[in-house]
């Protein structure tokens, strides 16, 4: 085994520039939603030239749509992709799913960067551009493991099974497309920028959009109604003690670190026309998040419960109910064993690329491991190049040494967890 991770290394050292290059090809292509079809192109032919088995194909139809894992507000995926490649293996050792998804956040005000978003500039060994992070650089690194092992030579006994997906930024269709059409395996790896740790649990999320209903009235005799800006701040007070309620029961070591490993976000407000106006409706929206160890539906249920309450104490909105709605994105907990073989696989190779050992915690986010492995019954680890702070921010940008040493390590991995077929 030492002489093919030797050939596997060296490879890698050799075409370092190589993965610049290809990364830079990614990130120069705007893949927000809607438009990832000339980003998949690269990547489909980039997949092409490595010889592997290619399945493309747009996602949609009653299946997915009825699904009880799919919620997406998108209207059409028509002339966006999906994209799987597999190198099959000669039979007998474990598979596994290398999924990335190609889509990207919009870039807010470009004002705010320091170059193009769509740049792909390297600068002090930085690589700057939307999608730098999150995350064609972790798809370049699974891309670039594996052209590794099929350039030295070696064959392996279990399929390698690289996925490039859409729609994950809002709620995971492209993964879940997968899944539905067969695509399961030993083992799962997605490489979105943990900083290099490796994440065996991550938090579920969805959105929520609650409305207040109050009484409109004139601003100089506003005692004379009910300003629904003044009731949603008791909701938003309720929330807050949800929040602290919901996370004082968390007591998983994996989220020591994090403060707030469950947070209800409001994330958007809206209420009033007039200043001179007390507003008759207020529209909170927002992001609940959902431990590794609970269901959508239970967190769902607190929630619906939480506000219950408050409309059974408070005179007006017993009257006057609030409306809760769950909409828009929402991404499935997801949660894997700390001593599961691929954890145990995969810590052994960084240690022997990064003479350390690696740091193991919860994902503070949602990604599309919890459709792998709560759909897809795929067993799934988090861990990837690039840096958390920085994926959905201006002049988000990737640190190309752990690019590198991301796909030395994942390629290791696959050696061991796929096994070298004799006939090598």
């Amino acid at each position: 085994m030492e002489k093919y991770e030797h050939h596997v290394k060296q490879w890698l050292k050799e075409n370092r520039a190589r993965a610049a290059r290809l990364l830079q090809l990614l990130v120069r292509e705007n893949s927000t939603r809607g438009n990832e079809s000339s980003t998949q192109a690269i990547v489909i032919e980039k997949c092409r030239q490595l010889g592997l088995t290619l399945d493309i194909w747009e996602i949609g139809g009653d299946e997915l749509k009825s699904h009880p894992a799919y919620c997406c507000d998108r209207q059409s995926f028509d002339g966006n992709p999906n994209l799987v490649a597999v190198l099959k293996g000669d039979g007998g050792g474990k598979s596994i799913i290398l999924n990335g998804h190609i889509d990207v956040v919009p870039v807010g005000d470009e004002s705010n960067w320091d170059y193009e978003p769509f740049s792909g500039v390297v600068e002090c060994g930085k690589l700057y551009g939307r999608g730098s992070t999150d995350m064609k650089g972790g798809n370049v690194a699974l891309l670039m493991a594996m052209e590794a092992i099929i350039a030295t030579g070696i064959k392996l006994k279990g399929d390698v099974i690289f996925q490039s997906v859409i729609e994950e930024e809002s709620g995971g269709a492209g993964t879940l497309a997968a899944v539905l059409r067969g695509y399961q395996a030993d083992g799962a790896i997605i490489p979105e920028p943990t900083n290099m740790k490796m994440f065996p649990k991550q938090q579920g999320s969805m959105w929520f959009r609650i409305t207040v209903t109050g009484k409109a009235a004139h601003g100089g005799t506003r005692y004379e109604g009910v300003s629904a800006i003044e009731k949603s701040l008791i909701v938003i007070k309720s929330l807050q003690q949800l929040e602290k309620d919901r996370n004082a029961r968390v007591t998983d070591p994996l989220f020591k670190k994090i403060p707030i490993p469950i947070p209800i976000n409001i994330g958007k407000m809206m209420s009033g026309e007039w200043p001179s106006s007390v507003p008759d409706t207020a529209v909170i929206e927002g992001r609940m998040g959902v431990s590794p160890d609970e269901s959508i539906q239970s967190a769902q249920m607190e929630m619906e419960k939480c506000l219950q309450d408050l409309c059974d104490q408070d005179e007006w909105l017993k009257r006057h109910p609030l409306k809760l709605e769950w909409f828009g994105g929402r991404w499935q907990p997801g949660s894997l064993e700390t001593n599961h073989p691929l954890i145990n696989e995969l810590t052994k190779r960084f240690i022997e690329v990064k003479g350390e050992p690696p740091v193991i915690e919860a994902s503070p986010w949602g990604t599309d491991g919890g459709i792998l492995s709560t759909v897809g019954h795929t067993p799934v680890v988090v861990f990837g190049p690039g840096i958390t702070a920085v994926a959905h921010d201006a002049n988000e940008h990737i640190i190309l040494e752990d690019l590198f040493a991301a796909s030395n390590i994942i390629a290791l991995t696959i050696l061991r967890w796929c096994e070298v077929a004799e006939s090598s």
